[in-house]
């Protein structure tokens, strides 16, 4: 089988040493060519390339989630069509790799190229759904590129939490649920809206749901990880209906100890719950608007700010060698 990797160097828990290792492993059993990534969206410009030509019949992004994030977007970029794209499949070489975990991969590097060999071997696939947000038709975002994402996106709080987290990564700190934790409790303190949200949920047919402060939308569960400890925001998402979304209307101090606890305690069954807890499931359409620009989210990637995002779940969208 030909078959192209695509190699994040920068990876946070994959050395060069470990690299070299696994590209021999793969090599073993495959047609292998090594794409190194140079610069912020390489993958995502290989993985259209390859779509294009049509002379890989697998891509495997070794990296973490914004790696495999970039290669789906590629491979996406004119639209899905599993029967006729390669096939893609995840080594993790990032701090979370949620995406690769919830396929079921160890989150070990080594111990993922084994089971992916197994895979191959076995001629093992599956056929997954995945979340498209596109800039709204008449808002100030209506020219904002269509992009995919594979496990979550968010409009609000967590992602002012991602976007601080990654201002801090560019300083030279290590990415770890400590890191994390801090940037939540500044993203918290400096919050002009944790009372009184600006976010409006809108979906044909139906009631608009109004002042949320947080809106998480979710491809699958868990929704990330804290070191090894899973973390539901949306117990029932998955790769085979459409998107999730849990909507948070308040974050005043006593609210964010309890969606805090809730979360850390969530399981597949139970996440968060309340007065001001909005939980959805399997929506195939819906729009985000927010009074004031917001921070904006997609699979752990700060985007910026944005004033209105729309949001297509689509079923059957990528073949996964898994």
């Amino acid at each position: 089988m030909r078959a192209l990797l695509v190699v994040n160097p920068a990876a946070t828990t994959t050395s060069a040493r470990t690299r070299d290792v696994l590209i021999h492993a793969l090599a073993s059993d495959l047609k292998l060519e090594v794409i190194t990534t140079e610069y912020r969206g390489h993958a995502r410009d290989v993985g259209r390339a390859a779509a294009q030509s049509g002379d890989a019949e697998m891509i495997i992004a070794l990296g973490g989630d914004g790696t495999v994030n970039e290669v789906v977007n590629g491979l996406l970029h004119n639209g899905p069509d599993p029967d006729n794209l390669p096939g893609i499949a995840v080594v993790p070489g990032g701090s979370t790799n949620v995406f690769a975990r919830a396929l079921g991969l160890p989150n070990d590097p080594v111990e993922a190229t084994g089971a992916l060999l197994d895979a191959l071997r076995q001629g093992s696939s599956r056929t997954v759904g995945l979340g498209l947000a596109s800039g709204t038709p008449g808002s100030a975002d209506e020219g904002a590129p269509s992009r995919w994402f594979t496990f979550c996106a968010g409009l609000g709080f967590d992602a002012g939490v991602i976007g601080r987290v990654e201002q801090q990564r560019e300083r030279g700190k290590k990415s770890t649920p400590a890191l994390y934790m801090r940037q939540l409790m500044r993203q918290f303190v400096g919050e002009e809206h944790k009372r009184h949200g600006t976010i409006t949920l809108e979906q044909p047919g139906e009631e608009p749901i109004t002042d949320l402060v947080a809106s998480i939308v979710c491809n699958t569960a868990p929704w990330t990880y804290l070191g090894n400890r899973p973390v539901y925001a949306a117990p029932h998402a998955s790769f085979d209906t459409a998107l999730d979304v849990l909507g948070l209307a308040r974050l005043s101090a006593p609210a964010v100890m309890r969606y805090g606890t809730q979360l850390l305690t969530s399981s597949p069954e139970r996440g968060p719950h309340g007065k001001h807890a909005v939980s959805l499931h399997d929506l195939t359409g819906f729009t985000l608007q927010s009074q004031a620009p917001q921070p904006f989210q997609m699979d752990g990637d700060h985007l910026g700010l944005r004033t209105s995002v729309t949001f297509t779940g689509v079923r059957r969208a990528l073949r996964v060698i898994v």
